[in-house]
C-alpha cells in the first residue's frame, strides 16, 4: 500500500479514539514545526528524498506525506502523491501567496498567522491575499427581489425600473 494511500486511510479513520487524536494533534504540531522552519529559511524550495526530507522536519514518513498532502496544491507544480515512495526524490517549489492563501481557506489561523510571514510577505500583500480570498468566497445572490434596488444603478426599486 502506498504511503499516500495509508496516508488516506488514516483520515478516513479518524475518530475519537486516545489514539487517533494523539496522531493528529501530534501531526499539527510536527507541521507547524515545519512551516515555522520553511518560512523562516527564506528558501521555498523543497528537495530530496522523501524519507531524509521527513527526518528533516522531525516526522515519520506518513505524517511527512500529509504534509505534502497539504501543501501539494501551494506548489508551482503539483506532486503525483500516489507514486511517491520513501524514496522519491521529491524536487518542488512552494509558491507563498498561493500557501497564505490555501492556509486561510483551511481556516489554520495557527498556520497563516505566524511571525515567520513578516519578512516573506508584507502586511499589505497579506491583506491583498486575504480581500482575494474574502471576494472568492463570498456568497452572491443573482436574484432580485421586487423592492431590491436595481442593480442597472438607477437607484430605482427594480419594480419601477427594469422590473416594469
Amino acid at each position: 500500500m502506498s504511503l499516500y494511500s495509508q496516508w488516506q486511510k488514516k483520515l478516513e479513520s479518524q475518530g475519537n479514539s486516545p489514539e487517533t487524536q494523539k496522531f493528529f494533534n501530534n501531526y499539527l504540531s510536527k507541521e507547524t514545526d515545519a512551516y515555522k522552519a520553511i518560512l523562516s529559511s527564506g528558501s521555498t524550495a523543497l528537495e530530496g528524498k522523501l524519507e531524509d526530507l521527513a527526518k528533516t522536519y522531525d516526522m515519520d514518513n506518513l505524517t511527512f506525506m500529509g504534509f505534502l498532502d497539504g501543501i501539494n496544491t501551494s506548489l508551482e507544480t503539483e506532486l503525483d502523491l500516489e507514486s511517491l515512495t520513501e524514496e522519491s526524490e521529491i524536487k518542488a517549489n512552494i509558491v507563498l501567496d498561493k500557501l497564505y492563501y490555501n492556509m486561510l481557506k483551511a481556516k489554520a489561523n495557527w498556520l497563516y498567522e505566524l511571525k515567520e510571514w513578516e519578512p516573506l510577505l508584507t502586511v499589505e500583500e497579506r491583506a491583498a491575499i486575504r480581500k482575494k480570498y474574502n471576494e472568492d468566497h463570498r456568497a452572491v445572490s443573482n436574484k432580485v427581489g421586487r423592492n431590491d434596488p436595481c442593480p442597472c444603478g438607477s437607484g430605482k426599486k427594480y419594480k419601477k425600473c427594469c422590473g416594469a
